[in-house]
């Protein structure tokens, strides 16, 4: 594979991720990080800077039907048990839209969960149609390869960062930053603090990251300025420029960690 992009020890490359992910060696990714696409654009309505706007993200975010969403996560899912290492682990980010199948899918190819952990949103839009409770949370799913794998968790470096007590499975994070949105915007982008506690809970300085839906670059810049390696797959051009500006950004910069502070 030729990368859109190269840097040091962050690789991205433009395509499908469910063929590009073939072309990965067995065994080969310390830690996955994915947020797949959800696939709620179906001309519903939210709220976004106070403006009532279309939840429509793109034509990457559209499918038919729930078996297609299903054969979808079951192609990528089965590769990336493929591609982690023995030690590695998998995180998947996701709302009530896709996670209930990326669940089933994860037990059905036999990755053990590890963790459902609740991100919880403190300053969520509102819910226009005051029929529903606001929604406030994404879930992510921990996983390793199989049930007797033995992964990775900094378990000591959590606790010492939760004031010496073990941390729990809810974590409260703002929405991402202006100054993380600077090259511009992705309509799923993720909060660096997230990615951060991501990488360095489950993984060591110098270990390799894969993020097969890329999209604005978070899980690259996190890496670059955690001390990881980072191979990122987006298919959308526009995307792979954003997350190529923003990896760019984070190498120049000489105060790096002011992007996750």
């Amino acid at each position: 594979m030729k990368p859109y992009f190269s840097d040091s020890n962050i690789e991205l490359f433009q395509g499908d991720s469910l063929e590009l992910l073939k072309e990965i060696n067995d065994t080969s990714i310390d830690l996955i990080f994915s947020d797949p696409p959800y696939f709620l654009s179906n001309d519903g309505i939210t709220c976004q800077a106070g403006k009532m706007v279309k939840v429509n993200k793109g034509d990457w975010d559209k499918i038919d039907t729930y078996k297609e969403i299903e054969t979808f996560n079951k192609i990528w899912l089965s590769e990336c048990q493929r591609i982690l290492k023995d030690n590695g682990s998998i995180w998947v980010s996701g709302t009530h839209h896709n996670i209930y199948s990326v669940g089933n899918t994860m037990k059905a190819l036999g990755l053990k969960i590890l963790n459902v952990i609740t991100w919880e949103k403190p300053n969520p839009p509102p819910n226009l149609s005051c029929r529903y409770f606001t929604h406030s949370t994404e879930t992510l799913l921990w996983a390793r390869i199989n049930e007797k794998a033995k992964h990775k968790y900094n378990y000591a470096l959590m606790k010492e960062e939760n004031g010496g007590k073990q941390m729990k499975d809810v974590w409260t994070f703002t929405a991402p930053k202006k100054s993380e949105k600077s090259e511009g915007k992705h309509p799923t982008q993720k909060p660096l603090v997230l990615l951060d506690r991501i990488i360095r809970a489950s993984t060591d300085e110098g270990a390799t990251i894969l993020d097969p839906f890329l999209g604005s670059g978070t899980t690259s810049v996190a890496a670059v300025l955690t001390g990881r390696n980072s191979v990122g797959i987006e298919q959308d051009e526009e995307y792979c420029e954003l997350a190529k500006k923003r990896i760019k950004l984070t190498f120049i910069s000489s105060e790096g960690c002011k992007f996750i502070k």
